[in-house]
């Protein structure tokens, strides 16, 4: 449910927090101007990094970006990490898990080679550790591990102000796409966890990783769990919703793609590969894929003509 904007104003006023509430292909950013002590969690994608930027300098008035706080490390939450640190030459912190992904630049186990994302080099200089507290602004918050969506990934949760930065573990109306179930890897479980925990933070406002602030979180949660339901019963529910997602952000990027050349991409995009593989072998990919782009246009998502397949 929206917040009334002046609450809303005030209680973000007490936190010293300001939203950048992004479209996609960008998470939202959230900016805590404290001086020389100011952090930025989330950036954004690598395509609106000169957006994100000006919209930082402009929030910050003269005062330095000290650090960078990544709940996790999906592009579309750290993208414009590298930009930011040639503007500012702010720091970087990282969920713990993802250290030694990033000091070596795994594309492979960043999983940006496997989404066919792209997400410009960045440097690491500090982690964040579930169950540590980080000073974000004049309140202190505290790191939860938020598994599911992405196994590494982090919340950030300040108990005076009951304010939870959910990242992708929760929004209004569900959750990211749980990637480690395209890798066969369950995690299903991890989610349900993560939304008990969630429920047990007695949190008042959510700020997601996407989408407009929300309260009546009870509410968010419980449509939540009836979603991952639908999918633990039907697993081939979050397969087809999760190809539909890494097709309709490829088209988000680049706008529009001839036919040849979006197939050329799903090709060469493991994910799609895989998920094809695990859950819709019996359909020809030529006719998988074919059916995907229907779906999407069938809903109003992409738009097509004699040649060319369209973001809408």
């Amino acid at each position: 449910m929206a917040l009334p904007r002046d609450s809303l104003a005030r209680l973000f006023e007490q936190a010293g927090l300001t939203l950048f509430e992004r479209g996609w292909l960008s998470s939202n950013n959230m900016l805590f101007v404290a001086g020389a002590d100011s952090v930025l969690v989330d950036t954004g994608y690598s395509s609106h990094a000169e957006q994100t930027v000006a919209l930082v300098r402009r929030a910050l008035r003269g005062a330095s970006l000290r650090k960078i706080v990544n709940t996790h490390l999906h592009s579309d939450h750290c993208g414009a990490n590298h930009a930011l640190q040639v503007a500012f030459e702010s720091s970087v912190d990282v969920p713990i898990g993802e250290a030694s992904k990033v000091d070596t630049w795994d594309e492979a186990r960043l999983t940006y080679r496997d989404t066919g994302q792209a997400c410009p080099r960045f440097v690491r200089h500090g982690v964040v550790v579930p169950g540590d507290e980080l000073r974000l602004g004049p309140l202190d918050w505290r790191a939860l591990a938020a598994p599911g969506h992405d196994p590494e990934s982090v919340v950030l949760f300040q108990p005076e102000l009951k304010i939870l930065l959910s990242a992708d573990a929760l929004w209004e109306n569900g959750f990211g796409v749980v990637f480690p179930e395209i890798e066969g890897e369950g995690a299903f479980d991890q989610v349900a966890a993560t939304l008990d925990l969630v429920e047990s933070l007695g949190a008042e406002v959510v700020v997601p990783g996407h989408g407009a602030p929300f309260g009546h979180v009870d509410a968010a949660v419980a449509r939540a769990r009836s979603r991952l339901d639908t999918f633990v019963r039907f697993p081939q529910r979050h397969a087809r919703h999760a190809a539909k997602v890494l097709v309709k952000f490829h088209l988000l990027e680049h706008q529009s793609r001839t036919w040849g050349e979006l197939v050329q991409w799903m090709r060469n995009t493991r994910y799609l590969r895989l998920l094809h593989s695990r859950y819709f072998a019996a359909t020809a990919w030529g006719a998988w894929s074919q059916a995907l782009v229907d779906e999407l246009c069938n809903a109003g998502a992409l738009r097509r003509d004699a040649r060319t397949i369209h973001n809408t």
